[in-house]
């Protein structure tokens, strides 16, 4: 089947397809070019990311498509519903980033309880000036051993957060709203295995509980932490969002700023492209531009999680006609 995988593919996921006797065409097709190069190249399969848009008139226009994959698990440049009901298989990679976002989520972590956000922006301005008043600012730092872990949200990256958080000794609490429990495979390198069943509690419970949130996706309309929530949350306790639209970042400010939050980080940003000031120059948040599933290593998995499946569709198609 031909493939154009307009936003690119790794090389493990192209060494998979063209071993299976697929045709990858190697082109980047501008938004307003794309129906017609599909239609011209009778392509069946068509990879995107975030940088091409998939929408009603697309699928419309375009009758070869048999296949349209996404990196990711975000499907908002994807008419996903339109193309199904037209017949076409809709793929994503659900499982590939789970590593990168639940590492980056501990990484905030770490940095916010040493104090290594602020103190990476001090030391190169008041290093040679003031070490000693730099030492003293930052002695007042956390151990994430034997703390509460709060992880909201559900899917493969919050299992990866929970299964770091038992990791590092940290006492797991969860809640998801689609299941009671979530069941948890811990694999070692020399082959053992430990499983862990952790009941979900009340939303409220995690507010309460926990020394570290972190919020991912819910089916929480609006924002899921605003005064309310701040209000619940134990004094001192560390907050890490990577779910887009779910904290008030002005209300946050407020409640870092009165110090009953002793931190905050954001991957994600209400004003995306130019994040407000005030959330910027805080020195309470560690702030990062959508770095979640950015790493090489999940790059190559994404390709590799798209290959597979189209493979196993293919298989299954052909077998039919």
């Amino acid at each position: 089947m031909k493939i154009l995988a307009n936003d690119g593919i790794s090389t493990s996921g192209e060494t998979l397809l063209i071993e299976a006797g697929h045709e990858i065409l190697n082109h980047r097709v501008s938004q307003e070019h794309l129906v017609q190069f599909i239609n011209e190249n009778q392509v069946e399969i068509l990879l995107v990311k975030n940088a091409t848009s998939i929408d009603h008139q697309v699928i419309d226009s375009c009758k070869s498509l048999k296949i349209i994959g996404k990196a990711g698990t975000e499907m908002n440049n994807v008419a996903v519903d339109y193309a199904i009901e037209k017949g076409l298989y809709v793929i994503s990679t659900p499982n590939s980033y789970a590593r990168a976002t639940a590492e980056l989520v501990f990484a905030h972590f770490f940095s916010l309880a040493r104090f290594l956000h602020d103190s990476n922006r001090m030391m190169p301005l008041e290093g040679d000036s003031k070490f000693n008043l730099l030492k003293k600012t930052y002695q007042n730092a956390a151990e994430l051993f034997g703390k509460t872990l709060g992880v909201i949200g559900s899917g493969s990256n919050a299992l990866e957060v929970i299964k770091m958080g038992i990791s590092l000794g940290m006492n797991v609490i969860i809640f998801n709203e689609n299941s009671k429990s979530e069941k948890v495979n811990l694999d070692f390198f020399d082959g053992q295995k430990l499983v862990f069943e952790l009941k979900s509690v009340k939303f409220e419970e995690i507010l309460e509980k926990s020394d570290f949130i972190r919020i991912l996706n819910t089916e929480k309309s609006g924002y899921l932490i605003d005064s309310e929530e701040f209000e619940i949350m134990k004094n001192g306790a560390y907050l890490v969002n990577i779910a887009k639209g779910a904290v008030n970042e002005v209300t946050l400010v407020d409640y870092l700023e009165n110090k009953k939050l002793a931190g905050a980080a954001l991957d994600v940003f209400e004003n995306e492209q130019k994040p407000d000031i005030q959330v910027l120059m805080n020195p309470s948040l560690s702030l990062s531009p959508n770095l979640a599933t950015v790493t090489t290593d999940a790059i190559e998995k994404t390709g590799k999680e798209l290959a597979e499946q189209i493979i196993k569709i293919s298989r299954e198609y052909y077998a039919h006609i």
